[in-house]
């Protein structure tokens, strides 16, 4: 039988407080999903007010949650809660939007749906009842492109054993039919080959429309790869000639659903900027974007009853003590919450000034070349933050520039080695990349190896590979690929 023993273990254990939390679950909110916190937090703490504060406070809004000097049975000292009317607003004034500002975001005006624009129209056609059934089922399993990603099969089992509609064969492909026939012409494709076709049938039918079916419906593999003087041998004709049958294709929507977008999903396609980065004849002013981020303050109703219990002994009974613990706690907890929101304002600023300070030249022109090699480490040593808050900033933000907006994860940029020693960032190099594909011949476009010969002739240090990376991140095709007539 073993023998019992007693051991002491010393461990070393560093815990978050709520308020360090909540600090944390701060600096992750981008702006539009910041407003909405503020929002829910609003609702649910009724010590929490929206507007400025009526008599701003001198202190720093720090608090004490130990009961330290109480008297009688009180677990908490009142006095503390009674000396403040108010705490004075979260927001930074320096180079801060307010409320006040002008908004310059357009207004969008209330438009049809994709899907109800289809269903609209199977209500004028002259459909059995059965089949425009299965014809509106069809259309609500279109997605945003316009195209049918299911099988007619499974949709008839769905529909057996969902609503015990047996639908069969010959009723599902009327149905969707029916629903090709629709406006705009493409929709309910199953693949792209069909949604070109779709379209060239329903175009007036000439002898580059023509050809352009062929082509489509026995050569599209060859077609996709972009092996037009192939396709014109088979079709017997001239490259001229092959040149207007291409231009026919391309006139052709590969997403036909596309133009049916609501004024909400507009909306929510829509970036919100988190920083406004401003330059003033050559000095650089960054704020943060709070236009719609209101005012708080600890409700004022809540501070008097406070005031009232201190100051009216006769009145200070057990259950008025529950109810000044209540609005205690929602007083802490408002505090907590302003707080939390000031502390993300001064470290997303101190961040952003930081990022904007290292990428200076690039903010002052938009010059993509100039953005310096910048990692989170080098953010994290000059503003004095760990390395995962700055990533917290980073991640999810975007700021407004002269050049457009842009994700704050686009100023973090790679390191590259240069033939002389130096460091140049990647982005550089995929500019460079980004101008040799532009201006190079259509009829002979250049290869990835004719890209890396070009770059090591002008110093840089790089692999083939590390040039179709590059390539492939700038969204821009193999050679073959890009090749035209």
């Amino acid at each position: 039988m073993s023998a019992i023993t007693l051991q002491q273990n010393l461990k070393l254990q560093q815990k978050l407080s709520p308020q360090q939390i909540q600090v944390i679950k701060m600096l992750e909110y981008p702006t539009v999903e910041l407003e909405e916190r503020i929002r829910e937090e609003l609702e649910a703490n009724p010590a929490l007010d929206e507007g400025k504060p009526e008599t701003p406070d001198n202190d720093n809004n720090e608090f004490d949650n130990t009961a330290d000097g109480n008297t009688g049975n009180d677990d908490f000292d009142l006095t503390e809660y009674a000396a403040d009317d108010d705490i004075p607003d979260y927001k930074l004034q320096t180079h801060n939007h307010s409320a006040d500002d002008k908004e310059t975001a357009m207004p969008l005006s209330a438009q049809q749906s994709f899907h109800e624009h289809l269903t609209d129209q199977l209500g004028l056609m002259r459909l059995d009842r059965r089949i425009l059934g299965l014809a509106t089922y069809i259309v609500g399993n279109l997605d945003d492109d316009g195209y049918l990603r299911r099988d007619l099969e499974s949709m008839a089992d769905d529909l057996a054993f969902q609503f015990g509609v047996n639908a069969s064969d010959n009723d599902m492909h009327t149905a969707l039919e029916a629903v090709q026939n629709l406006d705009p012409a493409g929709i309910a494709a199953r693949n792209l080959q069909e949604c070109l076709l779709l379209q060239l049938k329903r175009r007036p039918q000439t002898i580059d429309t023509t050809r352009a079916i062929t082509i489509v419906e026995k050569y599209f593999e060859q077609f996709s790869k972009k092996q037009y003087e192939t396709l014109a041998k088979r079709l017997n004709i001239s490259d001229d000639e092959m040149k207007n049958v291409v231009a026919e294709i391309r006139r052709l929507n590969p997403k036909p659903g596309n133009a049916y977008a609501t004024a909400s999903e507009l909306m929510q396609a829509q970036i919100t900027p988190d920083f406004i980065v401003e330059n003033d004849n050559g000095r650089l002013l960054v704020s943060l974007n709070n236009v719609n981020v209101p005012d708080l303050r600890v409700s004022k109703e809540y501070t008097d009853m406070v005031n009232e219990y201190v100051g009216n002994k006769a009145n200070q009974t057990r259950q008025m003590h529950d109810a000044i613990t209540f609005a205690k706690q929602k007083i802490d907890a408002a505090r907590w919450f302003i707080d939390a929101l000031q502390q993300r304002n001064v470290t997303l600023l101190k961040t952003m000034n930081a990022i904007v300070e290292h990428q200076r030249e690039y903010f002052i022109d938009g010059d993509e070349t100039k953005l310096r090699p910048m990692k989170l480490k080098d953010i994290a040593e000059q503003v004095g933050y760990d390395i995962s808050t700055i990533s917290r900033v980073s991640n999810s933000k975007y700021v407004q520039t002269n050049f457009g907006i842009f994700p704050l994860k686009h100023f973090f940029v790679e390191t590259m080695q240069t033939s002389d020693g130096s460091e140049t960032s990647n982005r550089a190099i995929k500019t460079i990349i980004a101008n040799l594909v532009a201006g190079e011949d259509p009829r002979n476009p250049i290869n990835d190896d004719q890209l890396t010969e070009y770059l090591q002739k002008s110093g840089y240090i790089i692999a083939r590979r590390t040039v179709a990376k590059y390539r492939e991140q700038l969204g821009i095709q193999v050679a073959r690929l890009r090749k035209e007539l």
